[in-house]
């Protein structure tokens, strides 16, 4: 009977509402962990060794640790008792909205949109990565897993290895039996063949948001032989990547997602699906944290700490412009943070910024069919 009331729902109920439907769902599950008081703490976490800011952290203690990855704190410093001498140095993050504080996604999806010859998409390229695909592309193929033992294999020899590998035993892994579930339902797994070797799987599905479908990566699976050996996992990791955009330019989808990370400005992984030309959005993101920027030396802080915010439904970047620092080590500080998606970047700055400065920042977004606008806030 559940399974006939599913089919029936799924005909009542259109792709794009079931989506914004289990979206709000999670938003909701997760409101709803956050109010569970009795399961916070407040501590006070040092930022870095070098750095003389620190964070009091007012929230889950099973979040704590995820909340020091996003914010690059010490893992190593704890401080229960709340002491410091540098309060007005401190950084507040809540899991609850505070008066005055930046609403911070917890992770971010990279999309590219399509709708336009895949040359257009590569010509964006680095050169080396242009010249990877010419060479070693015709020697890949995409096998799509049909049967209980094919996936079985791939999620237990691939997908779970490589989440382990990347993340280590506190890897967030997919249960098994949802992998069958996507795979065989609501998505597909391809794997990927070098000649007759199989060398990854794709874990991916389809997402509706509004009249835009999308295909969307979940997972990318490795063998041990292909993740152990960092030159061949960066070849076969780029040559995935690409087929599954191939895919989706194929089978008419509006935008290829490539999949969700942490939303850290200068995270290495979210700078790697920039460069394959992913803009920044929120269509992954099911949590926020609400952070307080110190009283004193916000330019400073956000020099280290680079922050995305969201604005309603519009994504921000908040950048730091320090005194001190000279134009060129501001310029490679921020070489790979063009995002597309952004709606305003602000530039918090210690002091009024040269025009030959600003209009260096705004050619990294010069590529933009609808580049941010930017912002410079004078800050302590």
């Amino acid at each position: 009977m559940k399974k006939y009331v599913a089919i029936l729902m799924r005909k009542l109920i259109s792709p794009s509402m079931r989506f914004e439907l289990s979206k709000s769902l999670a938003e909701l599950y997760e409101l709803l962990a956050r109010t569970c008081f009795w399961r916070w703490e407040i501590v006070r976490l040092r930022l870095r060794e070098d750095s003389f800011y620190d964070i009091l952290y007012v929230g889950r203690k099973s979040r704590r640790e995820f909340v020091q990855v996003l914010l690059g704190a010490d893992p190593q410093v704890v401080d229960r008792k709340l002491k410091s001498d540098k309060s007005r140095h401190s950084v507040l993050v809540s899991e609850m909205p505070t008066l005055g504080a930046l609403h911070i996604p917890q992770s971010l999806s990279a999309v590219v949109p399509l709708g336009r010859p895949i040359e257009d998409i590569t010509a964006r390229y680095n050169t080396e990565l242009r010249r990877n695909l010419r060479k070693n592309r015709l020697r890949y193929r995409m096998k799509q897993a049909l049967n209980d033992d094919e996936i079985e294999r791939a999620d237990r020899e691939m997908l779970q290895p490589y989440a382990r590998a990347r993340h280590g035993a506190a890897a967030s892994q997919i249960e098994s039996h949802e992998v069958q579930r996507v795979a065989k339902n609501f998505g597909r797994l391809d794997l990927v063949m070098l000649e007759d070797e199989v060398v990854a799987c794709h874990l991916g599905c389809t997402i509706t948001r509004g009249e835009r479908r999308y295909w969307s990566t979940i997972r990318f699976g490795y063998p041990d032989a292909v993740f152990s050996d960092a030159k061949k996992l960066r070849e076969i990791n780029s040559i995935t990547t690409f087929m599954a955009l191939e895919w989706a330019i194929e089978n008419g989808f509006d935008y290829y997602d490539i999949g969700t990370c942490l939303a850290r400005p200068d995270d290495g992984l979210l700078e790697w699906k920039r460069r394959r030309g992913g803009d920044v959005d929120t269509l992954g993101n099911h949590g926020y944290l609400f952070v307080q920027l110190p009283k004193e030396g916000v330019a400073q802080f956000l020099w280290e700490t680079p922050l995305f915010a969201v604005e309603g439904k519009k994504l921000t970047l908040h950048l730091g412009l320090p005194e001190g620092r000279t134009d060129e080590e501001v310029t490679n500080r921020y070489r790979e943070m063009g995002f597309g998606g952004l709606s305003k970047v602000y530039l918090h700055c210690a002091k009024e910024p040269g025009a030959m400065l600003l209009d260096t920042l705004r050619s990294r977004y010069n590529h933009l069919k609808a580049p941010p606008i930017i912002k410079s806030i004078i800050s302590g």
